[in-house]
């Protein structure tokens, strides 16, 4: 079960934490790679969220998956979270804790969904319009591939979308025919 609040509280409490012993940018990469495990590997997420294991057993576990990988101050934050019966949260922490980084550094998170792969040059000239367009001072740009677009390409950024696909304007022209829209012009 995701709780957004709740994640969002203990990511704050961790920035906070972090900013404090001038530690945020190695704990902003210890999540980076927290979210990375818990991307690749459901299992590892199964675990944390299953009712069955026990918290020393989890402890043990998320130990040996970020031994040497992570710092003294993210393993004493998870073994505190488990410790408090909250390690399912461990995902959305994670993803709460780069929100909140990605904000107080003035970074935004840019998505760009094509038919096909874009180039390298592509990608930076799409960085560029955006952050010329909106003022931004940082753009992290990430693509996906998406078939069903046909062709175009759809931007996500900042909860704006901006959709333009062939699929849509297909949509479109049906939802158009199916309304009839054009008999009564004739």
């Amino acid at each position: 079960m995701s709780n957004a609040r709740l994640a969002g509280r203990y990511a704050k409490s961790l920035v906070d934490l972090a900013t404090e012993q001038n530690q945020l940018e190695t704990v902003y990469a210890d999540m980076k790679y927290i979210q990375s495990v818990c991307k690749a590997s459901s299992e590892f997420v199964n675990l944390l969220r299953s009712p069955i294991i026990k918290a020393d057993q989890k402890n043990n576990i998320i130990g040996v998956v970020t031994k040497d990988k992570v710092s003294s101050l993210t393993n004493a934050f998870t073994v505190l979270i488990v410790k408090k019966g909250r390690e399912s949260a461990l995902p959305e922490i994670a993803n709460a804790f780069i929100e909140q980084y990605n904000e107080i550094k003035g970074i935004h998170q840019v998505t760009l969904t094509t038919a096909v792969a874009v180039s390298d040059e592509m990608k930076q000239s799409i960085e560029q319009k955006v952050k010329s367009a909106n003022q931004f001072t940082t753009v992290e740009l990430t693509t996906k591939v998406d078939e069903a677009l046909i062709g175009g390409f759809v931007l996500e950024f900042n909860n704006n979308l901006l959709d333009a696909s062939i699929a849509r304007d297909l949509k479109d022209i049906k939802k158009q025919f199916l309304n009839n829209e054009f008999i009564s012009k004739i």
